[in-house]
């Protein structure tokens, strides 16, 4: 999740979109557009599929209202992110006062800025109240994924979110509640069989355990669903260990995010060709095209994929491009129901 989205730093390819037969097989696996005005004629327009994500409880009716509006053209994802999960309560609470006084250890040692925090802050809310509400939303869309959700270790509390530039406090959200909220909406994916959409910030380790977690604890109906660890940091190595250990994880890379560092090129270079997607982490809906479209010629280039300038509905697989080999990617996700390591192997003792 980005508010602002600093473009001198990624690769531009202005005026140089497809057509909208090719640009229809395009997937932005992870955008916010209801986090700006959605002028119906940008919609009507749009030529490609989208994943719209939820962050918090004022956002969830916006993407359920535009997925109802537009259910082509819009994959709805509801969830709670890390940066609002001080506003979620694991249990009943005295005060709001005390609740944050329970969320930020430190207030007593920053008693100026905690006061000047509180006023802004809203009433907390029950992590019961918050999975009901995500249960209600995903159990409306049957394509509906989980998302966004996730930790971040690097995130700082700010004043104001929607200040640019934004004043941040001396506080951070404890990782273990953090994970403790990501864990409850995982069991609800898990339960309700929903592929989720996941951030990971500065929680390599963190996730690599999760991960494992929750593949212990659900099983198969773990391997029923997919998880995409969205604008994707994580290390090649990393990324390998997740991958070879875990056939449900898939990961998606934006310019808005990745391509502040050179090591989403080895990333990409690294991941299977089958476990990749691409994502404009954009929160204006006018520009999600463009964006992806931008991280598509990236893939394109790293793996040394052909780029359609047209389409055709049968194309030899070894001839296949990136828009076709993408989306053949998102059609895995989307449909789940993994195959397990364990079953691999027994697969393959079988057939040699």
């Amino acid at each position: 999740m980005c508010y602002e989205h600093d473009i001198s730093d990624t690769i531009s390819h202005r005026d140089t979109l497809p057509p909208p037969s090719v640009l229809r097989h395009v997937v932005d696996v992870h955008c916010h557009p209801t986090d700006s005005e959605i002028p119906v004629k940008s919609m009507d327009n749009l030529p490609i599929l989208i994943g719209a994500m939820s962050t918090l409880q004022a956002d969830q009716g916006l993407v359920r209202d535009l997925a109802t509006a537009f259910p082509d053209k819009v994959v709805p994802s509801f969830g709670y992110h890390p940066w609002f999960t001080h506003w979620i309560a694991l249990a009943s609470y005295e005060s709001k006062e005390n609740h944050y006084r329970r969320i930020f250890k430190d207030a007593d040692e920053h008693p100026e800025a905690f006061q000047k925090l509180l006023v802004r802050l809203p009433e907390p809310v029950t992590l019961r109240t918050i999975l009901e509400d995500v249960r209600q939303n995903l159990m409306a869309f049957p394509s509906a994924m989980l998302g966004e959700v996730g930790i971040d270790r690097a995130f700082r509390v700010p004043y104001d979110y929607l200040s640019s530039p934004g004043e941040l406090t001396p506080f951070t959200v404890p990782f273990e509640h953090q994970l403790a909220i990501l864990e409850a909406q995982l069991d609800l994916a898990a339960e309700l069989g929903r592929n989720v959409s996941m951030h990971s910030v500065k929680s390599q380790m963190a996730t690599v355990e999760l991960l494992d977690r929750m593949a212990d604890k659900h099983g198969e109906q773990w391997m029923k669903i997919s998880i995409d660890i969205h604008s994707c940091s994580l290390s090649p190595q990393t990324w390998l260990s997740i991958e070879k250990r875990h056939p449900n994880v898939f990961l998606s890379l934006s310019t808005a995010i990745n391509s502040r560092s050179p090591n989403h090129r080895a990333l990409i270079a690294a991941c299977s060709s089958r476990r990749i997607l691409v994502e404009s982490d954009c929160h204006k809906i006018e520009d999600c095209t463009q964006r992806t479209w931008d991280m598509v010629l990236i893939v394109a280039e790293v793996k040394g994929w052909p780029v359609e300038s047209s389409w055709e509905d049968v194309v030899d697989e070894s001839h296949q491009g990136v828009v076709r080999r993408l989306e053949n990617n998102w059609k895995e996700f989307v449909q789940g129901n993994h195959v397990g390591v364990s079953q691999i192997s027994k697969q393959a003792i079988r057939e040699w």
